[in-house]
């Protein structure tokens, strides 16, 4: 069985950062947004599905109005525990910076097929409908999706 954390782990030292090493594990569906003050500030978008929080770095920020786009980056799955996690990530570290949370709650999750994930969040700052649709387009753009608040 595939260890969904492995590349999370490999780019990380836990005897230096503060981030949880956690492991896969159940819970009720919830989001979270966090704010990443790294090199370049973003926030990173992460929903629990399939046991860990898949995650997103969205450069502009999660959109609030319906219809605007924003590019989401995917990258490695994180532990559940992460979706809690606050603090500085020492320099010298991957994703060096500090990491607050801009919002979380409840999650729903109503389509998911490869390309396309849509999905419902319930918390204090961003309510409403939202979909992830992956860029179809050049190989490297892979991992590249659009984010938008649908109506």
């Amino acid at each position: 069985m595939k260890d969904a954390l492995q590349e999370y782990r490999s780019k990380r030292d836990f005897s230096k950062t503060p981030e949880p090493e956690g492991a896969e594990g159940a819970e009720a569906p919830f989001f979270v947004v966090q704010e990443h003050h790294a090199s370049r500030f973003h926030h990173d978008l992460r929903l629990l599905m399939d046991g860990v929080l898949k995650s997103w770095a969205v450069p502009k920020g999660v959109p609030e109005q319906p219809r605007v786009k924003r590019l989401a980056v995917q990258t490695e799955d994180h532990p559940v525990a992460y979706g809690s996690f606050e603090g500085t990530i020492p320099p010298g570290m991957y994703g060096a910076g500090t990491v607050t949370i801009f919002d979380r709650g409840d999650l729903e999750v109503t389509e998911r097929i490869d390309d396309k994930i849509v999905f419902e969040v319930r918390g204090e700052r961003l309510r409403g409908t939202y979909a992830l649709v992956r860029f179809r387009g050049k190989e490297d753009d892979k991992d590249n999706w659009l984010l938008m608040r649908t109506k």
